[in-house]
C-alpha cells in the first residue's frame, strides 16, 4: 500500500483537476511524470523538455495508486493500452508524485526534477525544476514511493536553458 491513496491531494477547494486522457504507450504507474508521444502517454525521461502531466490513479477502473496502467502493444495481435488520466500540474495544488529508492529529501522545499522512468529526483543547479517537496522523506524502503509535492509555477512546460 502506498503512503498516499490518491495522486491529487487538494486543497479541497481545488476538487476539479484539469486532466487529459490518452492511451498508455508503456506501462505507467500513477504518480509518475508523463509526456505525449505519438498520441500515447509514456513516462517522462531525465532529459524531458516540453509539456508534462502527472499520471493519476485509474479510479475509473477502481484501481489504486500502486496499480500500473497496461501498455499498448503493436502486435500481432494488437493489444490496446489502458486509458491514462494525465493531470495538469497547477501550482496552487498539492500532488503525490513518485521518487525512486535511495532518494533522500532532507528539507521541505527541495527542488525536484524529472528523473528516469517518470520519477522525480533532487535537482542540481542546471536542472529543470518541475516541483518542490512538501515534506521530508528518506526513501529507504526498497521500492519507489509517493512524495507530497507542490508544482513549480511553470511546471507544465519544461524548457531548456538558453
Amino acid at each position: 500500500m502506498g503512503r498516499y491513496s490518491r495522486i491529487h491531494l487538494g486543497p479541497a477547494r481545488r476538487n476539479d483537476p484539469q486532466a487529459r486522457e490518452a492511451e498508455a504507450g508503456a506501462a505507467i504507474k500513477p504518480g509518475t511524470l508523463i509526456v505525449l508521444s505519438s498520441g500515447r502517454f509514456v513516462p517522462a525521461g531525465a532529459t524531458t523538455v516540453g509539456k508534462v502531466w502527472l499520471a493519476e490513479e485509474n479510479y475509473l477502473a477502481q484501481k489504486g495508486v500502486d496499480t500500473s496502467y497496461a501498455a499498448y502493444a503493436a502486435g500481432p495481435p494488437e493489444v490496446r493500452g489502458d486509458r491514462v488520466l494525465g493531470l495538469e500540474l497547477e501550482d496552487d495544488t498539492h500532488y503525490a508524485a513518485r521518487i525512486a529508492t535511495g532518494v533522500n529529501i532532507t528539507a521541505v522545499g527541495t527542488p525536484l526534477t524529472p528523473a528516469a522512468n517518470g520519477m522525480l529526483g533532487i535537482a542540481a543547479t542546471s536542472d529543470l525544476i518541475v516541483a518542490y517537496s512538501d515534506e521530508i522523506y528518506n526513501n529507504n524502503t526498497g521500492t519507489d514511493q509517493l512524495l507530497r509535492i507542490r508544482p513549480a509555477a511553470s511546471a507544465s512546460y519544461l524548457s531548456a536553458a538558453s
